[in-house]
Parts: C-alpha cells; structure tokens; sequence
C-alpha cells in the first residue's frame, strides 16, 4: 500500500482491502526499485503481508511447501521493502524493493530470465566466472532490453559468492585476502589507466579499461557491504530531482 494509505488505516484494516483468493493469497509483482525491472511473481497470505508490513521484508507463502517463508533467510538475498501497492481491483500486490541480491533460486537476477519470443526457443543467458570474462559476454548484454545492466547483477552475484567461498587461485580471492587498501589501489590504478586511454582516444583501450574499472569498484562495494541497487537507488532519487534549469 502507498504510504499515505499506511498513515491512515490500520494494520487490520489494511489486510482487509486485500481481495484475497479462494485459498486465501494475493498475487504479488516485486519489482526492482532502482531498475524498475520486474524480479518475481509469488504470493502472500494475510500473515506474511503482515509480516512483510511489520519487518519492512518480504515474506511470502509458498504453494508448494504449504509454508511462509522469509526471502533470503537462508541466501542471505533478502529484499528490503520500498513501498506496496495494491491494484484497482485490490486482488494483486505491486512491491517494490532493494534486493541485495538475486531474486532467483537459480541466482539470476530475475525469475524472469528466460527468452522464448521465438516460436519453440527458450534461451537462458549464460553466466561467466568473472571480470573480464562477464563483461565480453555480448550475448547477455542488449541495448534495448530491460535488462541491459544484467550483466552488472550477474557479477555482483558473483563476486560476493567469492567472498564467501574464498576459491583458491581466483584473483576475487586474491582481492579479499588482501583486504581493502589493495582493492582501492587496484581502484586508483584502473581509473588512471581509464583516463590515459580515454586521453589517447583509443577507444578499443578504453573499453577495457572501464571494463576493468567497473569490476574493481564492485569488489570495492562488496568489500563494504554496499549492495549495486542503493548506488542504482540514489542515481534514481537524483533523475527524479525537479530540475533548476
């Protein structure tokens, strides 16, 4: 529900606006805050929109195990509530989050990552092991698709699982080992790199470099638990500033 809607009725009476099914759910649409990408359809009884509204968390009903369960309690994925909406009808939920991390149980960003616009195909994107290696991936990354900046998520994902399981001989490791000052040295390095090339016009260097650049800043952000989508949230909050101009 809006804000103004939770200022002025109760916790009760907003359960009670819910039209909720014959097996007592609501659909519920979470929705990226900062991208506005759609991540999950799932469903909510009266008790965990109540909890959801209490913790300022999802919590959902699961069909399928016949129990509540809290997004992320055990990944560590939650996802921090914006806002909730509830639609003319009053039988669907619109919420929107800050997730800190996929929304996938297959650890896609989205639920909705399969493409099955041509007659009998259904394509996956693929996800690399790391640096470099995501960020050439041109079949994962469109131009004109929602998810553009997938790419971005999927190395996020990745990159917080190799602070967590510290593989040996990965250069993610090697970064964490080290700990923050070599991470910010590799950030200065890069950006510097970033400015020569830019400074050369060599384009075909600039790309890499920014690549490089960009990764070293996630591992930056990880480093100090700084999810990508409050950097997305805020970028959002300034294009939606009225403008002086």
């Amino acid at each position: 529900m809006s804000s103004e809607l939770n200022q002025q009725l109760s916790l009760e009476q907003i359960l009670d606006n819910v039209r909720w099914n014959e097996a007592g759910l609501v659909s519920v649409i979470v929705q990226n805050d900062a991208t506005l990408q759609v991540l999950t359809l799932a469903y909510m009884n009266r008790e965990s929109l109540k909890l959801s509204l209490e913790s300022g968390e999802t919590w959902f009903w699961s069909r399928s195990r016949q129990e509540l369960w809290h997004k992320g309690a055990t990944s560590g994925n939650t996802q921090k509530i914006s806002s909730i909406q509830l639609d003319c009808d009053g039988d669907a939920l619109l919420v929107r989050v800050i997730p800190s991390g996929p929304a996938c149980h297959t650890g896609a960003t989205s639920c909705f990552s399969r493409d099955i616009s041509a007659p009998g195909t259904a394509v996956t994107p693929a996800v690399g092991n790391e640096g470099a290696q995501l960020t050439n991936r041109t079949d994962v990354i469109s131009s004109v698709s929602e998810g553009r900046f997938e790419v971005l998520a999927q190395l996020e994902a990745i990159i917080k699982e190799r602070e967590e399981t510290r593989p040996e001989g990965a250069y993610t490791t090697y970064l964490f080992d080290k700990g923050v000052d070599k991470i910010l040295k590799k950030v200065g390095e890069e950006a510097s790199e970033t400015i020569i090339a830019a400074k050369n016009k060599d384009n075909e260097e600039l790309r890499l470099e920014v690549s490089d650049l960009i990764y070293h800043l996630l591992v930056l952000l990880q480093e100090r638990k700084l999810p990508l989508d409050d950097v997305l949230a805020e970028l959002n909050r300034r294009h939606e500033r009225p403008r002086r101009d």
